[in-house]
């Protein structure tokens, strides 16, 4: 019964309906053609002449009244017969049949288990523990940053430019461009970013306790005229907020205090290498070939806690960024412009996969990778390293080289001769 169910599941079952209608139709005519041969066939009939003589068509009835009997009973049993099948497959069929899972409504079925994933799912399953996607945009912005000695850096940013926040440090970001201003953050944490907000901090502080510190004219009375809105204040800008302002200015902090939190990262001296280059914002622990202010920079870094190395990384087309890993960071990196291809390894083994603009990737601390270019335009990215000390990387051609011909003979089973051949 199971099989004839399966198929009356498929899309063919008016055919099936079809051909059982025939086979009702043959089995009538069939089981009318073999009676009446049967009746042609019986001697009673060949010798009607001799037996039923002078009342030969009132015996004829008589005999053959019985027979018409039967033959009527057979075929209504035959035919209910076939009709209530007939039924009972289109009822089944309209119950497990249907247009799909829509006709089993109403009856009480096992939830189906999910699909297991093929090997095109399971690769987009380990392509995305390592890339993600983001947006792009252009813009200009003012910033401030306190630092932990009360001194105020104000400076403003364009496209290209790095800004550092210090962990624990109060900053802001205000967009002054005309069009919409797009931030590309990272965060030295791999726990749950925690975020503080200047109005949070105030409106959950003692009345008493904030009049003390600030001093105003009024005392607590003026602190109490402050209403906390029902919305952060951050998201959500009053509706009136140019009768609110009256002196609004973007002021500039002096150098020595800028740099300290600024890099120029796009005007930044270029460290080009086959194929591609480099520009850098980050701590150097031989500050040689740095300028005054990149100096400054370099040191901020390396003096506060948990801080980030930055990198633009530009390969012309077709070109390939030598696989190779970084012992002392994770690192994350934004496709600004351009394609190509990622890839990494490991100890779960490798995983190769396509970046695109606004694609973020994360290569772990220790693990070799690579990037390859793939269109007829550079691929760019901005890179972020988990490391305030200088950045350590060790590519495969040196860890490959380094290693021993005999060694790597045994290991590759290959004559030692052979890796000569590697300059």
């Amino acid at each position: 019964m199971s099989h004839f169910l399966g198929l009356l599941e498929q899309e063919n079952i008016s055919k099936n309906l079809l051909l059982l209608f025939l086979l009702v139709v043959l089995l009538l005519f069939s089981s009318r053609k073999v009676l009446a041969a049967s009746w042609m066939d019986n001697e009673a009939f060949e010798m009607h002449g001799e037996t039923f003589r002078g009342s030969s068509e009132e015996l004829k009835k008589e005999v053959l009244k019985p027979s018409w009997s039967l033959l009527k009973v057979f075929l209504v049993c035959l035919l209910a017969g076939l009709l209530s099948t007939a039924l009972g497959v289109l009822g089944l069929s309209l119950v497990y049949g249907g247009s799909g899972p829509t006709s089993r409504r109403g009856m009480d079925l096992p939830k189906e288990l999910p699909p297991s994933p093929g090997p095109e799912e399971k690769s987009l399953e380990a392509k995305f523990q390592f890339l993600n996607h983001l947006r792009s945009s252009k813009g200009s912005a003012w910033v401030g940053v306190i630092s932990a000695d009360a001194e105020v850096a104000t400076f403003n940013v364009s496209a290209g430019q790095v800004v550092f926040f210090p962990r624990n440090s109060v900053h802001w970001i205000k967009n002054v461009g005309a069009q919409d201003c797009l931030f590309l953050l990272f965060f030295s944490t791999h726990e749950e970013l925690e975020t503080l907000e200047l109005d949070e901090v105030f409106f959950s502080t003692p009345e008493d306790v904030v009049a003390r510190a600030l001093k105003p004219r009024g005392g607590v009375n003026f602190i109490r005229t402050f209403k906390k809105p029902r919305e952060a204040q951050a998201l959500n800008l009053p509706a009136n907020l140019e009768e609110l302002l009256h002196n609004v200015t973007y002021g500039q902090a002096p150098a020595h205090l800028v740099w300290r939190f600024f890099y120029d990262l796009r005007g930044s001296a270029t460290f080009p290498f086959p194929g591609g280059s480099f520009q850098w914002a980050r701590y150097r622990r031989d500050p040689s070939g740095l300028s005054g202010l990149e100096k400054i920079f370099s040191q901020s870094l390396n003096q506060h806690e948990d801080t980030l190395t930055l990198a633009a990384l530009r390969l012309s087309t077709n070109s390939l960024g030598h696989p190779h890993f970084h012992p002392n960071a994770n690192e994350l990196g934004y496709v600004v412009s351009g394609c190509g291809q990622a890839g990494l390894v490991v100890p779960q083994g490798a995983s190769d996969f396509n970046v695109d603009v606004g694609d973020v990737v994360f290569f772990p601390e220790g693990t070799q990778h690579f990037l390859k270019s793939t269109c007829q335009e550079d691929l760019l990215l901005l890179l972020a390293y988990s490391t305030g000390e200088q950045l350590e990387t060790l590519r495969l051609r040196d860890y490959f080289k380094g290693t021993a011909d005999h060694v790597l003979a045994q290991l590759f089973h290959k004559d030692q001769r052979d890796f000569q051949k590697i300059p």
